[in-house]
């Protein structure tokens, strides 16, 4: 019997831990700069672009889930791809806000901040699994798109702000199961497929929360 421990000893443990939160929350900063970049310059896009720009993205996504067992660069590049057409894909919308109420951009952003750092630290340091919680915030992100669907055709009381607050509540929820994941996984090859998911929620967040600053 071999007397070496091959254990992992709780020192390494933490230090895996901070090299893949160092690493992507780095990806995430990186990919929030190259989102605002093509936000800027897709300013002019119509609509029409900005929805094939979008729909380009998720093509980038999936390839990223593909990429990240395979080649850890290449899903570091279309993360960073990912950004920069999320970032034109959502242009014209900021753009519309940014010459309307220009502060309620900024106000989003702050919010949108002080959002994944509060629910992002609750689910990092909580020793509850939270995977069911996940599950639920699945489904209930598949009703809430089909309730935002319904709103287009049928008018209902309150219906932007109703979707709003839902969608924050979801994405608290998704908010603090990613960052559960970052403090649990041990693989530093998975940082970019969890900046992407991370990068997902800061979106979402804010968007739902550029909405409700602008209700009339």
């Amino acid at each position: 019997m071999s007397t070496y421990d091959t254990t992992v000893s709780p020192v390494a443990e933490r230090d895996q831990a901070r090299a893949l939160f160092g690493q992507t929350m780095g990806l995430v900063a990186v990919t929030a700069g190259l989102f605002a970049l093509g936000a800027y310059l897709g300013r002019d896009l119509s609509y029409g672009w900005g929805f094939v720009a979008f729909i380009a993205s998720f093509g980038l996504l999936i390839g990223i889930n593909i990429a990240v067992s395979r080649s850890e660069q290449l899903a570091i590049g279309l993360l960073f791809g990912f950004g920069v057409l999320v970032g034109l894909g959502v242009a014209p919308t900021i753009a519309y806000y940014a010459s309307t109420n220009p502060q309620s951009v900024w106000q989003a952003g702050g919010a949108t901040a002080l959002f994944i750092a509060g629910f992002g630290a609750a689910g990092y340091a909580t020793r509850r699994d939270l995977s069911g919680l996940a599950r639920v915030c699945f489904w209930a992100l598949l009703l809430l798109i089909v309730f935002g669907i319904v709103t287009i055709f049928v008018s209902i009381p309150n219906g932007a702000l109703i979707y709003s607050i839902v969608g924050l509540v979801i994405f608290a929820g998704f908010t603090m199961y990613d960052f559960q994941r970052l403090r649990r996984t041990q693989d530093i090859r998975a940082a970019p497929g969890l900046a992407a998911s991370i990068f997902l929620d800061v979106l979402n967040v804010f968007l739902l929360l550029l909405t409700l600053f602008n209700r009339d």
